[in-house]
């Protein structure tokens, strides 16, 4: 067990302990509150980063693995441990929360302490997601994610938040429990087998069970996953969601929680269940091409700014799915390049919907015009993030899905032809909405003297925009780590449809 597991523990809990200290500070000291949450956020990432000298980008199994005795009683432990997968997935995790912190630093106003307690039990949630090796032990964070984000929008969401607060919740608990029960499922027939009782991911791996089986327990961890993604049809509570919550809960919605659904499928349902991953690859692959091509039609007919950018996040996480379904080493890579790009490039998108919102308090497209004279940078930095999110080459956006439809041709010729239709549609819409934007004249007089990018806000943006660029331009830097992980799932995967595993049920 090496000292690298322990400051992966490190990375995990420094944002609860900062949760916790900031539950004790007066209510009255915002300032204060504030700081320490930014604080510890900083400290996590900066942790996290050192994550990347320890990491092996050679290696595509489990690093950095800490294994400790947790619950007896159920042979459950606390493991936790990273690959190529979820390593800049922790990193992106941990580098946007204390982004997100000091973008709320003006727009959140009521209940400052809860905000901030909120949003670092959330990360610590999220990140415990992405690290867990214990089944039991991914579920209870996985549930842990679900009462912070319910706050953010609950609490400090607009006029609809209680509606969209409790759909998102329903939504989300209906594929958790089926979730659970299949975990409780494959739990008992590997104790069965084996007479040992294990909720360790590694050693389920190993367990195959009936065909049959394995459709309905796939079919109920993927329902899970599908709804976080979400997958086309269970994408309806997303758009409630993002027009209701905060700007803060916008960005950590489309910038991590999205990419649970994705990562879930990666590390958990294709590994466990291989054999049912792959007769039902092509209904992900048909869903999530829908899903690119429905999320940009409505995407094009949007008259708030904040339900397009929405509406957007169902047709790029569809890329990523289609990546996923494609089961090749090029298309999981892909897939795990764009959850990364998405984060940055719609989380800017985010940022930058809720700052006009801050000045005009209207989101409606047709309420503004002609912004490019009153906002000369913060119309150039919506420009280039708007080109990373359409896929221009040399940005990020480019990368990830070139690399999904090349890795998806030999899945589907025909579904990639149809995805590309989303590349376009991506352009037509992004386009148009900078066009009506900050094109044409500035005739409206509510939007004359808008003040441009505060030091605060492009102090919120530069990473973003550095990141969006460094990913387009290098991104061997990230893909040299993810692509010893990505051959993983889908060479399990598909060599458990030919062999004979260690363990038959």
């Amino acid at each position: 067990m090496s000292s690298g597991g322990y400051l992966l523990a490190a990375v995990l809990f420094v944002p609860a302990l900062g949760a916790l200290l900031v539950m004790l500070l007066p209510r009255e000291e915002e300032t204060l509150q504030r700081g320490f949450g930014i604080a510890f956020s900083l400290v996590s990432f900066a942790l996290s980063l050192a994550l990347i000298k320890l990491f092996n980008s050679g290696y595509g199994g489990f690093q950095l693995v800490l294994d400790k005795a947790w619950i007896p009683g159920l042979n459950a432990r606390f493991k936790i441990g990273i690959d190529g997968i979820s390593l800049w997935l922790v990193i992106l995790t941990t580098f946007l929360t204390p982004i997100v912190l000091l973008s709320a630093w003006n727009s959140v106003h009521k209940k400052v302490r809860e905000f901030v307690v909120c949003m670092l039990v959330l990360e610590t949630g999220m990140l415990g997601a992405f690290i867990a090796l214990d089944l039991f032990l991914f579920y209870v964070f996985w549930e842990v994610m679900l009462i912070p984000m319910y706050l953010l929008i609950g609490v400090w969401g607009g006029h609809r938040r209680m509606y969209a607060a409790i759909k998102f919740v329903i939504y989300t608990m209906v594929g958790s429990l089926l979730m659970l029960a299949a975990i409780l499922y494959v739990y008992v027939k590997y104790g069965a087998y084996t007479g040992e009782y294990t909720t360790d991911i590694e050693k389920l791996q190993k367990l195959i069970l009936p065909y049959s089986a394995q459709v309905w327990c796939f079919a109920a961890f993927a329902l899970a996953f599908a709804i976080k993604v979400p997958l086309f049809p269970l994408h309806t509570w997303l758009p409630d969601a993002h027009v209701e919550a905060p700007t803060a809960g916008s960005v950590i919605l489309a910038g991590v929680l999205l990419k649970m659904g994705g990562y879930g499928f990666l590390r958990l349902a294709i590994p466990l269940f291989p054999d049912a991953a792959v007769k039902l690859a092509p209904l992900v692959g048909v869903l999530a091409v829908i899903g690119i091509v429905y999320g940009a039609l409505v995407s094009l007919v949007q008259p708030d700014l904040k339900k397009l950018v929405a509406y957007s996040s169902v047709s790029h996480l569809g890329f990523v799915m289609l990546g996923i379904a494609a089961l090749t080493t090029t298309g999981v890579t892909g897939a795990v390049y764009q959850m990364l790009n998405h984060g940055i490039s719609t989380g800017a998108l985010f940022f930058l919907v809720g700052m006009l919102y801050d000045r005009r308090h209207t989101r409606q497209i047709s309420e503004f015009g002609g912004l490019r004279s009153a906002m000369p940078w913060f119309f150039a930095v919506f420009l280039l993030i708007s080109l990373s999110s359409i896929a221009v080459p040399g940005t990020n956006g480019f990368v990830g899905e070139f690399l999904i439809l090349i890795g998806a041709w030999s899945f589907s010729p025909a579904l990639v032809v149809v995805a590309s239709l989303g590349v376009i549609l991506a352009a037509a819409y992004v386009l148009w909405m900078v066009k009506r934007v900050f094109y044409g004249e500035l005739s409206n007089p509510k939007n004359q003297g808008l003040p441009d990018l505060s030091a605060r806000e492009a102090t919120v943006l530069l990473p973003l925009v550095v990141l969006a660029i460094v990913m387009g331009i290098a991104s061997p830097i990230f893909t040299r780590r993810i692509e010893p992980a990505a051959e993983g799932p889908p060479a399990a995967k598909m060599a458990f449809t030919s062999v004979l595993s260690e363990l038959t049920v």
